[in-house]
Order: C-alpha cells, then sequence, then structure tokens
C-alpha cells in the first residue's frame, strides 16, 4: 500500500512506548513496524522470537513500572517503537474496491482509550479501516496500543486534514455515509440494506458536528432505552459493527 512519510508523535522522544503481551507482541509481527529497543524480564522476553539485531534490555517488574504512565500494566514488556506510516484515503478506499467492508468515520474523537477499543471492534468485524482528523485525534501511543490489543498493527488509519472532504470522497467511492447521532428518527437497522456503509461516530460528549452531519447521507440511531441518554462511543462502534456484519 502506498504511504506517505511518518506522521508526528507526540510522546517523547518521538517514538511511542508500547506495553502489554497483546500490543508489543503485535508490533513485532508487524513488518510495517519499526522495533527500536525492548526492555522486558527475562520469562516474558524468553516467550519471544526477537530479532538479533533488536536492542534488549533485561529489567525488573518495578523498573519497567518507570518507563511507562502511572505504573501501567506492562505485562513484563515495553517496546520503543517508531509510529507507522501515513496512508493515503484513496489507497485504503482503492484497497476495498469489490467488497463490502463497511469503513469507521470518526468525528474529532480524541480519547485513546476510545480510538482503540474501536479500532480492536473493527479488526473483530473486519472493517476496511477507519478515518480521522489528524489534528482532533490521538497519536500512537502505549494507551491507544494496549486498548487496541494488537488491532493498532492489523487496522488501516487513516488521518486527513478537511473531514468534510473525506467524506465526499468516501461517498464518491461508492460507501453511504450513515451519521450515528441519538436525535435521528430512523434505527441504523432500518438505513443499512444492502449499502456499503461508512460509519460515522461524533466526540464524546458533543457527539457530530453539524458540517459533519451535512455529508452523511443519512442520519441514524441505536434502539437503546431511555433509561440512558447516550452509549460511549466506542460502544456504539462495536454495535454498529456488528448490526453490519449481522445483516449477511
Amino acid at each position: 500500500m502506498a504511504r506517505r512519510g511518518h506522521r508526528p508523535s507526540q510522546t517523547q522522544g518521538n517514538r511511542p512506548r508500547f506495553w502489554g503481551r497483546h500490543a508489543v507482541t503485535a508490533a513485532l509481527a508487524n513488518p510495517e513496524r519499526v522495533v527500536r529497543k525492548m526492555w522486558g524480564t527475562r520469562e516474558a522476553l524468553a516467550a519471544l522470537d526477537l530479532p538479533s539485531a533488536l536492542p534488549v534490555v533485561f529489567a525488573e517488574a518495578p523498573d519497567l513500572g518507570r518507563l511507562v504512565p502511572n505504573d501501567a500494566p506492562h505485562q513484563g514488556l515495553v517496546a520503543e517503537v517508531d509510529p507507522l506510516e501515513e496512508i493515503w484515503l484513496g489507497d485504503l478506499l482503492a484497497q476495498g474496491e469489490g467488497d463490502r467492508r463497511p469503513l469507521i468515520v470518526l468525528d474529532q474523537v480524541t480519547d485513546p482509550h476510545n480510538v482503540g477499543a474501536i479500532m480492536r471492534s473493527a479488526a473483530a468485524f473486519d472493517a476496511l479501516g477507519i478515518v480521522t482528523q489528524d489534528r482532533h485525534a490521538p497519536p500512537e501511543s502505549g494507551v491507544l496500543a494496549r486498548s487496541a490489543s494488537g488491532a493498532l498493527e492489523v487496522v488501516p488509519w487513516v488521518r486527513v486534514v478537511n473531514l468534510a472532504r473525506a467524506l465526499d470522497e468516501i461517498g464518491e467511492a461508492g460507501f453511504w455515509r450513515i451519521g450515528l447521532t441519538g436525535h435521528a428518527p430512523a434505527l441504523l437497522a432500518e438505513q443499512l440494506g444492502e449499502t456499503r456503509p461508512a460509519i460515522v461516530l461524533g466526540a464524546e460528549g458533543e457527539g457530530m458536528r453539524q458540517n459533519t452531519e451535512a455529508h452523511c447521507d443519512q442520519l441514524a440511531r441505536l434502539p437503546i432505552s431511555g433509561k440512558v441518554e447516550s452509549l460511549n462511543v466506542s460502544n456504539a462502534a462495536a454495535i454498529a459493527l456488528y448490526a453490519v456484519a449481522a445483516r449477511g
């Protein structure tokens, strides 16, 4: 897949640190990921098939805890990596030409836990990829990689400057752009039909911006009860992807 250079990282030394077994082993298994350095306990490292040229530092668990934020659950493994190279939206759309895999579009979803969880659902339900704004989305980080549980390495992630223009391009590629919002009169299942959907979800709390809604073909809601006002965006994404997969 054609790419367009490294995206800037907002982490220390311009290289994020990943931790935890799933995030680290997935990074090592990804041929497009450059792993620069590894720290780990002898037991955790012994279970890995590491490249001979990779610098490795043996460390005790308390020392590893000082390498990650707030003593995060590292499971004996920490890796310093380069951010993945960026992907053109046009290349992603061309990659999915001829199939019915859905696309996820996020409008200013900034919480790395949510973006990581959405990536995990995108991997589980075989989505084509996710699209976010460049300036209003989290960078690659240990928190995001941990939340994605390895999916960061397998789900294509496109970052765009202008989401409205990206939605126009997505529509021109044959996707039916469905914006999820609680004020929509129709249910998601009623709008799916035989479409190839691009599910658009808004930010935590604020929801989709008006301009984003205007670039959707249809608005829809999930059939939640009146006991709660709304769902977390990652939960909504998972339910929407299931609904797409369940229609057959």
